[in-house]
């Protein structure tokens, strides 16, 4: 089934072109498939200069502000501004489906409760979702675009770094549901006091369909600005958390070694469900999408069953053992955790790793790198880690960067690990320092650029069994 004919695109962005027939849409080369239709964002590079590389791999056709030197001009889309063209299509992919929209955003755990509501939903219809965090001014649209016209559920990610970026994206995506996940301390830079984050995320509800429905977080102190937003917007609101107001109820969680057992709370009795991974902010995800569940019409039964068999996505929690000896049983276990960081993510890696007995007198050690982006209380939010209660059960804490700095100088003497400025540095101090049975917590920022520190370790052997 063609995604896209010349046809429809044209009539979508206005833009001038010949005949071709498109499968996909792409931004990028190297992923692009045979069938693709390029388009030319001008982001870091300009992607005019690819086009012809894009033709060369196969591609159908690109949408081009300009036709490039040497490139077919019947087979491009010309258009006055690329980014708005794309914009353009991903309106238009929206408008011609009947798919049930469920748009999701959050302080923390956006794109993993992207994936889990995929996983959720499995079984129960087409589904269509971004890849990786594509999240953004950009990968709004293009995940809109990519979406085929039959599609019956289709999970849309959100985010934002500044202000007025989520209401332009959510009005795009025209969601029947939207979920917050949880509100926290990221990104204060650009907007000084949490409260300009709460009102930022509820933002989302203003794309809401007619009818539509707001699910809101409970256990935050904003929940009051995100439930003024709901109302205003949504039919319906529905409320997740461990508060005795919610809706859905987190009335228990159980934590083992690897997985979660939650008792949950409803008006119609209590329920139980299993997560085949430990954390209690997946637990709070997990009731959060099944809330979405049920209000895009979908089986909570048959999503809570299903997410049972769900696991963390690389570097966001994903737990690997790495074998140091190719002839004995000799492994450390990493868990991936380094995509990003803020205060309230690193407390939830932190009590994973507490949650974990490591074997042949291993150790729990965790190697965190710079939380970014947190304004002028980041010195102090750093040093607080040391006075979680988590921190008690773990025995070295490696940290890396200025930031964590404060961390280091305000952990326990017998806690206080290698720090490095840098976490190039960390990678060539760190594998020296461990022991076979070894459990490692790698969690920062992504600027921070501490997943380093997990490619280092996974050079030292071969990852036998990978949990996720």
């Amino acid at each position: 089934m063609n995604l896209w004919t010349s046809e429809d695109a044209t009539a979508a962005t206005g833009g001038v072109t010949g005949t071709w027939l498109a499968d996909g849409v792409s931004i990028d080369t190297r992923t692009l498939q045979p069938g693709d239709l390029f388009v030319a964002l001008a982001a870091e590079r300009d992607g005019h200069d690819f086009v012809a590389q894009a033709f060369a791999k196969g591609a159908a056709a690109a949408l081009v502000a300009r036709v490039p030197d040497g490139v077919e001009a019947e087979k491009c889309l010309v258009v006055k501004d690329v980014l708005v063209a794309l914009e353009d299509l991903g309106k238009a992919a929206r408008a011609r489906t009947d798919a049930h929209v469920i748009a999701i955003t959050g302080s923390v755990g956006k794109t993993t409760a992207k994936e889990m509501l995929k996983s959720a939903l499995r079984g129960q219809g087409k589904i269509h979702a971004a890849v990786a965090s594509y999240n953004n001014h950009w990968g709004v649209p293009l995940t809109l675009a990519r979406m085929p016209p039959d599609t019956d559920y289709a999970v849309i990610e959100i985010a934002m770094s500044n202000p007025g970026e989520i209401a332009p994206l959510t009005r795009m995506a025209r969601p029947h549901v939207a979920l917050i996940t949880t509100i926290a301390p990221a990104h204060l830079e650009a907007f000084g006091v949490i409260e300009g984050i709460a009102a930022e995320k509820a933002s989302i509800f203003e794309g809401l369909e007619p009818g539509g429905v707001a699910v809101v977080p409970m256990d935050v102190e904003t929940k009051d600005i995100l439930l003024e937003a709901a109302r205003k917007h949504a039919q319906e609101v529905v409320t997740f958390g461990e508060d005795g107001e919610a809706d859905l109820r987190l009335a228990d969680v159980l934590l083992t070694e690897d997985s979660t057992v939650m008792r949950i709370a409803t008006a119609d009795g209590a329920r139980l469900a299993k997560l085949s991974v430990a954390g209690r902010h997946y637990a709070s995800n997990a009731v959060a999408i099944l809330c979405a569940v049920a209000a895009a019409g979908a089986d909570p039964t048959m999503a809570s069953m299903a997410l049972s068999q769900w696991q963390p996505v690389e570097g966001r929690g994903q737990r690997e053992r790495i074998q140091l000896s190719r002839t004995d049983d000799i492994a450390i276990e990493i868990i991936d955790d380094a995509f990003n960081a803020n205060p309230a993510s690193l407390s939830a890696g932190l009590e994973v790793l507490a949650a974990i007995k490591p074997v042949r007198g291993g150790r729990r050690i965790a190697v965190l790198g710079d939380m970014l982006e947190l304004g002028h209380e980041a010195e102090a939010m750093h040093a607080d880690v040391a006075d979680l209660e988590t921190v008690a059960a773990i025995d070295l804490v490696h940290t890396s960067g200025t930031l964590m700095e404060h961390l280091h100088l305000a952990l326990p003497g017998a806690k206080r690990g290698l720090h490095t400025e840098t976490a190039a540095q960390m990678c060539k101090e760190l594998p020296r320092t461990l022991r076979p049975g070894d459990v490692v917590l790698i969690k920062g920022s992504k600027g921070s650029r501490i997943s380093l520190v997990v490619d280092a370790l996974r050079k030292l052997g071969q990852s036998v069994e990978d949990k996720a």
